[in-house]
């Protein structure tokens, strides 16, 4: 599945619900589905910068993807980190870095969340492009 593909597949998701009440019970709830992130990688350098919760990002390379895994302590944003691991997840670090993330605002995420959660997104958003450029780099060596 493309990334616009699985962005359209959200916004699909999304537009079954006209409430922002049951939106947000529909992030949760998909956070709560997320697998939980492994021990060993809940460390200080998987912390993300710029969100007001614990979001803990792990990032790993094989056959030319990028797998992403992430845990938060805040409902709201742990289904944020999965609808976004969701988008991305299994993709090059070509087109994570090149993607368009329109589904953020066709569902209207970002105008749903408060200012500390809108930059929390953008924090999550660019870390996971600096881990495909991180990739990106190591593959042309």
């Amino acid at each position: 599945m493309t990334i616009n593909e699985a962005q359209d597949e959200v916004i699909e998701e999304f537009s079954d619900f006209t409430d922002w009440m049951d939106k947000y019970q529909l992030l949760i709830d998909l956070g709560n589905e997320q697998q939980p992130l492994d021990e060993r990688y809940k460390v200080e350098s998987n912390l993300i910068d710029g969100c007001q919760s614990r979001v803990w990002l792990q990032a790993d390379y094989h056959d030319g993807v990028i797998d992403f895994s992430a845990e938060s302590d805040a409902l709201i944003v742990k289904g944020i980190i999965a609808l976004l691991i969701r988008v991305l997840s299994g993709h090059t670090p070509d087109e994570i870095i090149d993607a368009d993330l329109y589904f953020i605002e066709k569902i209207g995420l970002r105008e749903h969340l408060s200012p500390t959660r809108s930059n929390g997104l953008l924090a999550m958003i660019k870390q996971m492009r600096m881990y495909a450029l991180a990739f990106k780099a190591k593959q042309s060596m």
